[in-house]
């Protein structure tokens, strides 16, 4: 059979895409294209701007990563230091990883260069990356906004810009972040936005940043997959521990995801289950990124069957074959049960995922069932067993957990970036700048160079404000979370 003939048997081939990455494309299993697919990569091979609206697992990673690589393909290797060609940025870590992991799939013998720019790991290492210059970069946009404040990253050359989970970066308050970095690009870029769900930030986002897009929405807004069974379990909140252990029991539960709603609760989780004789690993945020890495392997190479999570990983985890999702907990956003519940049922094979729901939690059931337009079915009810007792021997934790203990870091809808609370005022070093304790000095000669105390700024003073050394939306604190 010709080369020519297996292009035509090709559906990629119909869109544009040909030579080796359609090559590369069909030996990596891509060859029929998924609608999201075949709608955004013939307007993005012409140039145009991409609004994409589709719910996670649908195929976005292909629908712009093909277009780019067609494109840098034909430009050599030839790159400037400091510079990216493309710049994809992704709302968490996780997802970042598996955007990297599918272009350099697709890419496989073109030679292109890759590189990720993450928190949770060697900022070294990564700057000693991109140093030479890379064609694709990937990046969360905390990390990458100090890289290139600090000026060990030039966006200057970037003519590919494509902000993935869009919806989740608003939620997660880097929408602020998001415009700089955009700013920074070339003027002439080329972008692509793509997001699950459309809120009013969303579209304000992406006036301001396409320029006349074509937009594609493949599926309902916040609809979840036909092939996933969905239902709920009502008990309470000291039931939800046994019956999450019966449940878990069953064989056919071969490889589940538990979501908790919070950090402690997760942590909290994945030691009952160890009680229970359970084997889990666990993914949230005060994770370091060798640790979650660590337990995304385990669990998809399949060591583990069970993996307790936040909703960080509620759009970062592509693993095929997870045969269950379990809400622990119903998560505070709606939107959020839509994406947990699709890391099953991905690429029409079959899921289940089940709710566990306690009487405080009826209100948030009634928000998931107005977003998925469906009221799920209640399989089981408990509230009528009593509450099991808990072994005197094992240590006893509190139950209560802050209300700000999110996976986004109190990150708002309103584009603030996590942690700019306190009414506003701007942090330096981590404190707000009306509530910054000054420690007493000790008396004697002042050191060279300081000022005399009535010279001091008074409280709320903008310090970079007017001044040309601010880059890049000025000072940040050091351990932002990225």
């Amino acid at each position: 059979m010709t080369n020519e003939n297996t292009a035509e048997q090709n559906g990629f081939a119909t869109l544009g895409i040909t030579g080796a990455l359609l090559k590369a494309a069909n030996a990596a299993g891509f060859t029929d294209p998924k609608p999201i697919q075949a709608q955004a990569i013939p307007p993005q091979l012409e140039g145009r701007d991409i609004f994409g609206i589709a719910q996670t697992g649908s195929g976005k990673t292909a629908a712009f990563a093909l277009p780019i690589l067609s494109k840098i393909i034909g430009l050599g290797t030839k790159r400037r230091p400091k510079t990216a060609r493309a710049l994809i940025l992704a709302p968490t870590r996780e997802l970042a990883v598996q955007i990297e992991d599918t272009i350099k799939l697709l890419a496989k013998g073109a030679h292109i260069s890759t590189a990720l720019v993450l928190g949770g790991v060697s900022r070294y290492s990564q700057v000693k990356k991109v140093a030479p210059g890379v064609d694709i970069l990937i990046a969360t946009p905390g990390r990458l906004t100090d890289l290139v404040r600090e000026g060990d990253l030039i966006l200057a050359d970037t003519k590919w810009l494509v902000l993935d989970e869009g919806d989740r970066m608003l939620d997660m308050g880097f929408i602020s972040d998001v415009k700089r970095i955009a700013k920074a690009t070339a003027p002439d870029r080329q972008t692509a936005l793509f997001s699950a769900t459309m809120p009013n930030e969303i579209a304000e986002l992406a006036k301001g940043l396409l320029k006349d897009p074509v937009r594609i929405e493949v599926s309902p807004q916040s609809t979840t997959a036909a092939e996933i069974v969905q239902s709920v379990v009502l008990a309470r909140t000291k039931q939800k521990r046994q019956v999450l252990s019966k449940m878990l029991a069953d064989e056919a539960m071969s490889s589940v995801i538990v979501f908790s709603r919070t950090k402690h609760g997760a942590d909290r989780v994945t030691k009952d289950l160890a009680r229970d004789g359970f084997n889990a690993a666990v993914i949230h945020g005060n994770k370091s990124q060798n640790a979650r890495q660590k337990a995304l392997n385990d669990f998809r190479d399949g060591s583990v069957r069970i993996l307790v999570a936040t909703d960080i990983a509620a759009r970062g985890i592509d693993v095929p074959g997870i045969s269950h999702v379990v809400n622990f907990d119903l998560p505070d956003e709606a939107e959020s049960y839509v994406h947990r519940i699709g890391r099953t049922g991905r690429n029409g094979r079959d899921g289940i995922a089940i709710t566990l729901c306690d009487p405080s939690e009826n209100g948030k059931l009634r928000q998931v069932e107005r977003i998925i337009r469906m009221r799920l079915p209640v399989i089981a009810d408990h509230l009528g067993s009593p509450d099991p007792q808990r072994d005197p021997k094992e240590k006893t934790e509190a139950h209560f957990e802050a209300a700000n203990d999110r996976e986004h870091h109190g990150g708002r809808r309103d584009g603030r970036r996590p942690g700019s609370g306190n009414n506003g005022k701007k942090r330096f070093g981590g404190q707000p700048s009306g509530e910054r304790q000054f420690a007493p000095k000790p008396q004697g000669e002042r050191p060279a160079g300081a000022k005399p105390n009535g010279e001091r700024k008074p409280d709320g003073f903008k310090r970079f404000k007017g001044n040309n050394k601010r880059r890049f939306g000025g000072k940040r604190p050091a351990n932002r979370a990225a």
